[in-house]
């Protein structure tokens, strides 16, 4: 399987590197390894309470999201793991499409999203799991200390599960998925039967368009950042058994498993809660507890809890696994250090990738308790809508990859042909950078506008111009401390 190209642009892009061997990484995925990694990946129930918080409207927006960007995702990741095969996913296919800069900058914003979407699913752990703990301990959730140690404990742990190795993590991941399916089905199911004995206060009138449309505008972009997680597994395409023949079926097997699971949540939830009482971190057993209770059956609360936790500590480790292999790739590329590109001596995982990106979560969560003041679960909203900002930018790239081959004069046909390109390229595209502009309207958490606006276009800015600073300040400089080693003469013995 080839390896991202190592050469680079003339002015724009530093000097390739010396040639060496590039590590190389097992392949133990298979084809339900990877099914149940888009589950786990895709289907985040944690993204669910934000959303419904809206009320039914965003069933409507969930459906327009699953049309006009899923489905374009799902031909864009195969389209572009079969021209262009190997670890790297959006990095790697921006790169060859756009040139070396885009290529950075795409897997910069892929890693850097997850190093704020992942503190969001420590967050939305504690505030599950602690229902586990019996009643009364509900409150903990909103307790500062208590959230940054547990979350400190988890995020611990997920490193450690993925230093070891997908051989390892997977089945975390795999738990994770089985989790999230048990879960889901407990609560649509119970939703069902409350609907069915008891009927429902969700009226017609709660599917349209709220007069105040301000807050369900950001609904949308967190819906397509809940849709996104079909790309991961070509990012790490070289941990694939047989990519070619596997990858295609578990991206609609996937796919449309995750697409039912996220409008039957979302739907159960309206039915069990009203959309005011709904917590951003605490909604989902907030329903079942309401609903198991109409029903005699509260006892199951605390279990359901348990299994939800497994199954957001497995959405934390795929991600987290998922993304750390961006930096190794980039590592190895030279465009950042090159100890980023390390693998472990024993387990052959990225260790050094892993663990910078775990430091990075940990200090945003601590920055936005310390010195913006700011509660867990307006935390939780701001650092999941700078996520979806960046995470969505790599999507700009990828549907934008699809336009340029098949506009290309000399396209050849690979998995699909020009017409069902340029349409999946333009509608997802399209859709991309809507969700990308409404993201930066506030959510309802939110206390401080001005102090949203900042965190927001400020962290954008941020990231993006760190990413400008390593491709075009550190990676000129180290490539041409290379050049200067390799030209040196020879010691005279």
């Amino acid at each position: 399987m080839e390896r991202a190209s190592l050469t680079s642009e003339v002015i724009t892009a530093p000097a390739a590197p010396l040639a060496r061997e590039a590590p190389h990484l097992r392949r133990v995925l298979g084809r339900w390894d990877l099914v149940l990694l888009f589950v786990v990946a895709v289907f985040n129930l944690n993204v669910v309470p934000s959303i419904a918080a809206n009320g039914g409207v965003t069933v409507w927006l969930w459906i327009i999201s699953l049309i006009l960007f899923f489905w374009p995702q799902g031909i864009a990741v195969i389209e572009l793991a079969h021209r262009f095969p190997g670890e790297g996913g959006v990095y790697l296919w921006a790169k060859e499409v756009f040139g070396d800069f885009h290529g950075f900058l795409s897997g910069w914003c892929y890693w850097t999203n997850n190093m704020m979407y992942v503190p969001t699913i420590m967050l939305y752990f504690v505030g599950v799991f602690v229902f586990v703990l019996g009643a009364g301990h509900e409150s903990l959730a909103d307790n500062k200390s208590f959230a940054l140690t547990a979350s400190l404990l988890l995020l611990f742990l997920l490193v450690v599960l993925n230093v070891l190795g997908l051989g390892v993590g997977k089945w975390l991941n795999n738990l994770g998925a089985i989790g999230t399916f048990v879960a889901a089905i407990v609560l649509i199911g119970l939703g069902i039967v409350i609907w069915m004995r008891f009927g429902t206060t969700v009226t017609a009138a709660d599917f349209r368009i709220p007069a105040n449309s301000r807050f369900v505008l950001n609904s949308f972009g967190v819906i397509c950042f809940g849709l996104v997680g079909l790309e991961l597994a070509s990012v790490m395409g070289d941990e694939i058994a047989n990519p070619q023949k596997t990858l295609p079926g578990a991206v609609a097997w996937g796919g449309l498993l995750s697409g039912l699971l996220y409008i039957g949540a979302t739907l159960t939830l309206l039915i069990a809660v009203s959309k005011s009482d709904i917590s951003v971190l605490q909604g989902i057993v907030q329903a079942v507890g309401h609903m198991a209770s109409r029903v005699g059956v509260s006892w199951i609360v605390a279990p359901f809890a348990f299994l939800l936790s497994i199954s957001i500590a497995g959405i934390g480790s795929a991600w987290l696994g998922g993304s750390a292999r961006i930096p190794f790739v980039a590592g190895l590329d030279s465009y950042m250090p090159a100890w980023l590109g390390r693998i472990h001596p024993k387990y052959a995982t990225p260790y050094a990738a892993l663990i910078v990106h775990a430091t990075v979560s940990l200090i945003l969560v601590v920055l936005n308790f310390s010195f913006t003041g700011a509660g867990v679960q307006e935390t939780f909203q701001k650092l999941l809508s700078l996520a979806v900002v960046l995470q969505l930018i790599p999507f700009l790239y990828m549907f934008g990859a699809l336009l340029k081959i098949a506009a290309s004069a000399t396209f050849v046909k690979g998995r699909y042909g020009k017409t069902t390109l340029l349409l999946a390229g333009f509608s997802g595209f399209t859709t991309t950078g809507l969700g990308i502009a409404l993201a930066f309207f506030p959510a309802q958490q939110i206390k401080s506008l001005r102090s949203y606006e900042i965190w927001m276009f400020g962290g954008t800015l941020f990231f993006v111009g760190l990413a400008a600073f390593f491709f075009f300040v550190y990676g000129r400089r180290k490539a041409a401390r290379k050049l200067a080693a390799a030209a040196a003469p020879a010691p005279v013995l």
